[in-house]
């Protein structure tokens, strides 16, 4: 079990934490047990451009969707 540690108006979590969450939205949850830290779901916006520069287009998937499609029939 790792700990954290409180500084003054600080916190400093293990550094696997921090890897896993850098750059990420995490809400801050008072719960009865404790202190709940949650990342918060990723956005619309979050994902924008996500597939960008990727070979996959919006006609490929419509494609790909249409294929699905008729073999689940």
């Amino acid at each position: 079990m790792e700990l954290l540690v409180v500084e003054g108006s600080l916190i400093k979590l293990p550094e696997r934490v921090l890897k896993k969450f850098k750059g990420r939205k995490l809400e801050l949850l008072e719960i009865e047990e404790g202190v709940l830290i949650k990342p918060l779901k990723g956005t619309i916006r979050e994902t924008r451009g996500i597939l960008k520069g990727s070979r996959i287009s919006t006609r490929k998937y419509l494609e790909q969707k249409q294929k699905d499609k008729a073999l689940e029939v």
